[in-house]
């Protein structure tokens, strides 16, 4: 048995490993450069034996975008969780800043997840990441329902109906919160264009030049974001 420990362990270190390189690769090449072949090479390791590992290059990127967009999920419900959950505004905030802190630290996930296609990838049926991605657009629109239950945003702006959004969201939205109008998932879907832009800026250097301070500018747009929806933001 403590054989059998020691090669799970070793198994599961070399996959991260393979992992860790594929985004090395990907940073240093963009993502033409994740290879099996050229990650054997990096680790020392025979084509055939990382075949064992990930059977083709498609299984590796799908476990990748898995693995960031879940980490990622795990970061921001984790600073939304810290915030009372009778306090809508500071939930958003904590959301909103703990997407940008794991973004600026995982630069290479990011784009993995939301920028850069892999040429020639096929992606599972369903998404490679469909869990996370849920559990993000579910906990998303659960805030901008407090909000909306909080405040009652932008409640004339009710021109929205179910058919203008994709049918599938339609039903986990609607299973999630039966309560809530078509008009707040558009507003959901406005609040993750807020967070998303300023990030993805970011992370593509677009604001080096025009600021110093992308942390300060950042947190202004989600304070002005949240006024928006008709609540006071966190001192």
């Amino acid at each position: 048995m403590q054989t059998q420990s020691r090669r799970e362990r070793l198994k599961a270190e070399t996959a991260r490993e393979i992992k860790t390189i594929a985004l090395k690769l990907m940073a240093e090449g963009g993502p033409d450069a994740i290879s099996l072949r050229a990650i054997a090479r990096e680790m020392g390791m025979t084509a055939g034996a990382i075949y064992g590992y990930y059977p083709t290059r498609d299984d590796l990127v799908t476990t990748l975008i898995n693995d960031l967009y879940r980490a990622l999920v795990d970061r921001v419900e984790a600073a939304r969780d810290a915030c009372p959950a009778d306090d809508p505004a500071a939930r958003i905030l904590a959301w909103g800043e703990a997407l940008r802190e794991w973004s600026v630290e995982n630069p290479q996930g990011f784009r993995l997840i939301y920028g850069d296609p892999v040429p020639g990838y096929r992606p599972p049926p369903g998404g490679p990441a469909a869990e996370a991605e849920h559990r993000a657009c579910a906990g998303l629109t659960g805030l901008v329902a407090a909000a909306w239950l909080h405040a009652s945003p932008l409640q004339s702006d009710g021109d929205h109906t179910w058919s203008d959004f994709d049918p599938r969201l339609v039903e986990e939205i609607r299973s999630e919160f039966p309560d809530l109008p078509p008009a707040a998932v558009a507003l959901a879907l406005r609040v993750w264009g807020r967070m998303h832009g300023l990030v993805s800026l970011e992370i593509y250097g677009r604001l080096g030049g025009q600021t110093r301070e992308p942390a300060k500018l950042y947190r202004a747009e989600l304070r002005d974001l949240i006024r928006s929806l008709g609540l006071a933001p966190p001192a």
